[in-house]
């Protein structure tokens, strides 16, 4: 197994992505090997500072960086030796099996699509985000940003790709799929959700339960959340400020620390023909060790191979 690890990635690069792969190592086995790629210059000092013997890992040297404010598309096309182009290549060449970055998220989506490319009779790809729940448990909400627009049949398959990584990867048994909307009755949303509730309610690939409400998201009433990436990404930074503000505001309790990212690692995008994480801009070395291990529980379990299966 080859996981690839963005180390140019994120605002902390390439410091942060090192403590997290030297951290991910200690918890890997034998056969799970990372291979750092970026700039080797900066990578084997870092190394060396840690008393870490870089034979552990291996290395593809690149000499060019997507930034956070380049132009996804122009990105990808014109930075062809940046990290994140060269880790796209290799995963498409079968030289890696995972590829997750901490950098430009649109280069990540852009990037996953044009090389191993959307599996067949998927129609977007989405970005899924977890959600804690009170009663200990953990949910998944999809999409949280890669498809701002969205037609009902997105939906609907927002909803199998979710459950299919809680039962494959969480070990969720019939997860339980809601469509987030404004109301609980089957008549209520917007034209998209009410297009979406049928196709939803008849599939008989997932367990539907209905509509539920913003109120739900951290209920049991849903395992899987199903909404457009515009929705879900507003919905998901107001859950990451809660943790925020109760850093600030010095409230210590067990249910707000899971709300931090550092615990979760990154988002899957799921729907393309390769495990492809991405992680948040501000990951630390934590979160870079969780992305890691979160490729490696996507690989092992053959969540990929699942979700083309069920699409066939």
């Amino acid at each position: 197994m080859r996981i690839g690890l963005d180390i140019m990635g994120g605002d902390y690069a390439p410091k942060a992505n090192v403590l997290g792969a030297i951290a991910a190592h200690q918890l890997l086995s034998p056969g799970e090997h990372l291979v750092l790629i970026g700039d080797t210059q900066q990578i084997k000092p870092l190394l060396s500072e840690q008393g870490f013997n870089p034979d552990h890992f291996e290395y593809v040297h690149t000499d060019e960086v997507i930034g956070m404010g380049d132009h996804a598309t122009k990105a990808i096309l014109q930075k062809p030796n940046s990290s994140i182009s060269v880790g796209f290549n290799l995963l498409k060449e079968g030289k890696l099996d995972s590829f997750a970055s901490a950098g430009n998220s649109g280069a990540m989506l852009v990037g996953a699509v044009l090389s191993v490319k959307t599996c067949t009779n998927v129609l977007r790809p989405c970005l899924t985000s977890f959600v804690p729940k009170l009663d200990g448990g953990i949910g998944l909400m999809v999409d949280v940003g890669a498809n701002a627009d969205c037609k009902p049949d997105f939906l609907l398959q927002f909803g199998i790709l979710g459950a299919l990584y809680l039962e494959t990867v969480m070990q969720v048994e019939r997860p339980k799929v809601a469509l987030m909307n404004l109301g609980e009755e089957d008549k209520k949303g917007n034209a998209l959700s009410l297009a979406a509730f049928p196709l939803l309610k008849e599939s008989s690939l997932i367990n539907f339960v209905g509509n539920i409400e913003g109120r739900d998201l951290f209920n049991k009433k849903a395992d899987v959340i199903v909404c457009d990436g515009f929705t879900g990404n507003i919905m998901l930074k107001l859950a990451e400020s809660f943790y925020v503000l109760t850093m600030k505001k010095g409230f210590k309790d067990e249910f707000f620390d899971r709300f931090n990212y550092e615990n979760y690692g990154g988002s899957p995008v799921l729907g393309v023909n390769a495990p492809v994480i991405i992680g948040h801009g501000i990951s630390s070395p934590l979160a870079v060790k969780n992305m890691v291990m979160q490729s490696r529980d996507m690989i092992t379990t053959g969540l990929v191979g699942k979700i083309q299966d069920a699409f066939k």
